[in-house]
């Protein structure tokens, strides 16, 4: 049944890409290559410039909320922050996203506003739909002539590129300072602009005998992660389609070959069994250990509604030998007692000798939306959160989320030091920073291109897979 699934869905994309295909071509369109660099905090994505013979048709004139982005694009903080004086004072801003933290960053703002002009003043409110209802939110506000919300906080990169980019819902805007920190300008600059990576890690409750010295243990017999299920947080699912881009099903692969022959042999079957779908779904010489791996992970981990909820169930003396994927901050949260504690857990990753995939990140992006109320607020107000302190602190404060302006992860690991958020009592809070868990650490960064590129293929063939049911 699997393979007629998979027939139906591989076969559909193959006539979409035919028709999208010939449409590029009618158009005379070109495809643009794309450089990543990595600076400070943040993976950087500039266009290749087309080819000089390449006669490029004048740019449109910018009109509405695009033209104000373009000429904010070109402004300091304070020139922003003059701007935003100009148009709120006395108003009320709305705002919506997938943090609450939103609504401590607010008024933060406002006092920095009001130390430029005393007499400022703004309500505000901040929504934080549920069930990821922000989507939907954000569509039919985008209905109105004018919307309700000036500007959101948003995760899943999937759902942004298809739902509310390629719509045109929302806009890009990129600070002045931050471009800069970065390295790059506000023209150069394509994709989302992240205002924080945040990373889920695997940790394991060590009172027992099990050890995890490897990702595939994860996925071994007898083996069930607690875990946010794919449907109830759509971040999680990206991770798994990211695990098929070359570069992490080359980790994976790396990671089976330094295991014993006796796991060796119990995986073997199953990396054999994907090789078809592999070579279907179009995937590079490792995919089949990557599709190896998430079709064992789903058909094994114990699905939980929430990070909070496993964190603690972890670090309880009582959950011998478990282990979990799950936000790193959730560690600052736990209340020390006599069966509880930080030190009955161990971050897979930070240990000697774990080879493999450590966890995964995603990111928060910020957004105007097309029909603003508030855009130059909107604006300062993003420029306020990536390019202060102040402004990053609500999100900051935590470990395992890290500033995607690296002058502002510096100023925030200058005064919380989570490199020693544990000091020599719990190792396990000793954050050891977005570089190294991006390398040493192996960690998946979602993307949100890839994503929607294979989410019809590769996430149709997931969410096909069987879903571990406990006590059955």
């Amino acid at each position: 049944m699997k393979k007629k699934v998979l027939s139906t869905i591989l076969a559909f994309s193959m006539v979409v890409s035919a028709l999208a295909g010939c449409g590029s071509a009618a158009s005379g369109t070109t495809e643009a290559t794309t450089d990543t660099q990595t600076s400070g905090e943040t993976q950087i994505q500039t266009q290749e410039a087309a080819p000089a013979e390449t006669q490029a048709e004048p740019a449109a004139e910018l009109t509405g909320i695009d033209a104000i982005i373009a000429e904010a694009e070109t402004m300091t903080m304070e020139e922003l922050a003059a701007k935003a004086i100009e148009e709120s004072n006395g108003k009320t801003f709305y705002g919506v996203g997938n943090s609450s933290r939103g609504k401590s960053a607010l008024p933060v703002f406002i006092e920095y506003l009001q130390s430029i002009d005393p007499s400022y003043s703004m309500e505000f409110e901040w929504q934080q739909p549920k069930n990821n209802k922000i989507f939907e939110q954000l569509t039919s506000d985008s209905l109105k002539s004018e919307g309700t919300f000036a500007m959101t906080l948003i995760q899943d990169g999937n759902q942004i590129q298809t739902k509310m980019v390629d719509t045109d819902i929302l806009k890009t805007f990129v600070p002045k300072e931050w471009a800069e920190a970065n390295g790059t300008t506000a023209d150069a600059f394509s994709g989302f602009l992240p205002l924080q990576t945040l990373n889920k890690v695997f940790m394991y409750n060590n009172t027992g005998s099990a050890t995890f010295t490897n990702c595939w243990d994860f996925v071994y017999d007898g083996s069930h992660p607690l875990f946010m299920g794919v449907d109830s947080e759509i971040v999680g699912k990206n991770f798994l389609m990211m695990l098929t881009e070359d570069k992490y099903a080359t980790w994976l692969k790396e990671a089976y070959d330094k295991l014993d022959d006796t796991k060796k042999a119990y995986f073997e079957p199953v990396i054999k069994e994907m090789q078809a779908d592999a070579s279907d779904l179009g995937l590079g010489a490792n995919g089949a250990y990557a599709l190896a791996w998430i079709k064992l992970w789903v058909n094994n981990y114990n699905e939980q509604t929430d990070d909070g909820p496993i964190c603690n169930t972890l670090v309880d003396a009582s959950a011998t030998d478990q282990s979990g994927l799950l936000v790193y901050s959730k560690l600052r949260s736990v209340e020390e007692s006599a069966t509880v504690s930080v030190n009955n857990i161990n971050v897979a990753a930070y240990q000697d000798g774990y080879t493999g995939i450590g966890g995964y990140g995603y990111c928060h992006y910020l957004f105007l939306t097309k029909n603003s109320p508030l855009p130059w607020t909107a604006c300062a107000f993003i420029a306020f959160m990536t390019c202060t302190e102040a402004g990053f602190e609500p999100w900051g404060k935590d470990m395992g989320g890290y500033s995607a302006n690296p002058n502002v992860a510096k100023e925030i690991e200058e005064k919380f030091q989570h490199s020693n958020g544990g000091g020599d009592e719990f190792p396990a809070k000793n954050d050891r920073g977005y570089d190294w868990w991006t390398t040493t650490g192996e960690l998946v960064l979602e993307d949100p291109a890839y994503c929607s590129e294979v989410s019809f293929t590769v996430g149709s063939w997931i969410d096909v897979l069987d879903h571990y049911a406990p006590g059955e």
